[in-house]
Order: structure tokens, then C-alpha cells, then sequence
């Protein structure tokens, strides 16, 4: 800095956006808003419900399985799984012994390890991945142009430092969350939740024959609808609502597995959520 431009008390200061400013003040946060670099914009999320298909074994596993396998000859995937019927059990076990939330989210990360890598070990022969959780964020862009595919587990790494729900002790970010905000943060091309149903409905199709199935759905129709249960972890809506790349994701049947290569080709085969 040149003397003339020292300030009068002749410290030397850097030039920056945000130096002297609070952190805090809404004024100072939203001149932060500004274009996001896409880094893997050529790449695709897709998250295999483990519950759907895993819990299921190779009957259920196999055809999604497959599937995959003839995505990656055209396309990178990165693909996530969570810990499915495990972490129910670890969730039950945890609540009665009075657990915090914070606890019950670092335990479940090591279930949907476990499942990662026999979903890795899977799809092994097509050239996909496993990437160790500590290792994701340094060399996940090293990977995706080097193989095929990559996999890891769902969970998103805050641990300890969970978001407290407004209702029950549940961690709020579980797998699906994971996936999404991998995919936003990466700036990723789609984001495709491989569950056992065909998408939204307005009630639970596997217990109300009566449920009416949702073909495109928004944020905005989403709140004011406030279904009991969705196919996706709840939270998708608060995070697809402050997202900056991911516009939309959608949600297909996996039990259908040639639906998933039209998803990800940006067909509309299942529920498709927009931001708006």
C-alpha cells in the first residue's frame, strides 16, 4: 500500500470487501451475493435409498445396479447411499438412552459407511470409487475426471455440530440432504433420488390407497401443502430454497431402474421439486 493511501493512523490494512465490517449485519451479508463457480458442472448426483434397495439385498440391489453401470459409459456419477434399516435401529437405541441430536448424526455417518462400501464394492467392475469421507472434499473433482464414478456415503459431516430439529432429538441432515448439498457446493448438472416409490404423493402410497401421486411440485407448493411424509429428508426444501446452482432435483423409482438413465438425461419420469 502506498504511504498515501495509509490510513491516518498509519497501519496498514487490506483492501477487502469485508475487512472492518461485522459478519453479523445483514447489509454486509448480502453484498456477499455473487456469481458461484460450478467445478463439476459436467458431473451427476445420485443418491440409492439404502432402505429401498439395499435393506432389500440383491433382488432389489441388483437391477439398480446395473443400471448404473450402463450410465457410467456416458456420464460421470458421483453416487451417495445412506445407512437405511441400521440407522433406524441406531436412532431408536440412541432416543432411549437420551442421546442428543449431535451424537445421533455422528453415529449414523459410520452406518452409511458401511453401506457406501458395499455399494462401492458393487459397483467395483464398472471402475467406480469409494472415496474415504475425510479425503471427499480434496480429491472428490481428482476422482470424477480420473474414473468413471464415485461413491460415498450420504451423511453430511456435521457431526456434533447438527442442526437442532424444531420437533424430536432426529438429525434433520441425513443422506438425502448430504447429496443435495454435495451436489450444489460442486456445482453439479442433476441430483436424482433413487427411492422405492415413484415420487411425491400426497399421502403415503404404501399405506393410503387413496394418495395422489405429485408430477412437479415447488418450495412454495411444498410448504403450503405441509405433507406428513415425503420420500426425501424434509430439510431439501429449506436448502433447495437458499440454493444458488441446484434449480430443481427429482425423485424416480428406483424399482423401475430404466428410468433413472431418462432422469438423468433430464426427462421428467417421477416427481421433479423446483425451487419455484
Amino acid at each position: 500500500m502506498n504511504d498515501s493511501k495509509k490510513p491516518a493512523d498509519s497501519r496498514h490494512h487490506l483492501d477487502s470487501l469485508l475487512m472492518r465490517e461485522s459478519l453479523l449485519d445483514k447489509q454486509v451479508m448480502a453484498r456477499s451475493e455473487s456469481n458461484v463457480v460450478r467445478m463439476l458442472p459436467n458431473a451427476h448426483v445420485v443418491k440409492i435409498g439404502a432402505g429401498s434397495f439395499l435393506d432389500k439385498g440383491r433382488e432389489a440391489t441388483g437391477p439398480v445396479i446395473e443400471a448404473i453401470g450402463n450410465i457410467l459409459e456416458s456420464k460421470k456419477l458421483i453416487v451417495t447411499t445412506g445407512g437405511g434399516a441400521r440407522t433406524r435401529h441406531l436412532f431408536s437405541i440412541g432416543l432411549d438412552l437420551g442421546l442428543p441430536t449431535g451424537v445421533l448424526a455422528q453415529l449414523s455417518a459410520a452406518d452409511a459407511l458401511g453401506n457406501a462400501h458395499l455399494l462401492g464394492a458393487l459397483l467395483a467392475p464398472y471402475g467406480v470409487v469409494a472415496i474415504p469421507p475425510e479425503i471427499l472434499g480434496h480429491l472428490l473433482p481428482l476422482f470424477v475426471h480420473a474414473v468413471p464414478g464415485v461413491i460415498f456415503h450420504g451423511v453430511p459431516p456435521y457431526a456434533l455440530w447438527e442442526h437442532l430439529p424444531s420437533v424430536g432429538r432426529i438429525p434433520p441432515h441425513r443422506s438425502d440432504a448430504g447429496a443435495f448439498l454435495l451436489c450444489e457446493t460442486f456445482g453439479c448438472k442433476t441430483l436424482t433420488l433413487v427411492k422405492d416409490v415413484d415420487g411425491v404423493f400426497t399421502a403415503d402410497p404404501k399405506t393410503d390407497p387413496k394418495a395422489e401421486f405429485i408430477r412437479e411440485t415447488t418450495v412454495a407448493d411444498l410448504r403450503e401443502r405441509n405433507l406428513a411424509t415425503l420420500p426425501f429428508d424434509r430439510v431439501l426444501i429449506e436448502l433447495l430454497e437458499d440454493a444458488r446452482l441446484l434449480e430443481q432435483f427429482q425423485v424416480v423409482n428406483g424399482n423401475h431402474p430404466e428410468l433413472l438413465a431418462r432422469a438423468i438425461d433430464g426427462e421428467h419420469v417421477g416427481t421433479v421439486v423446483k425451487k419455484t
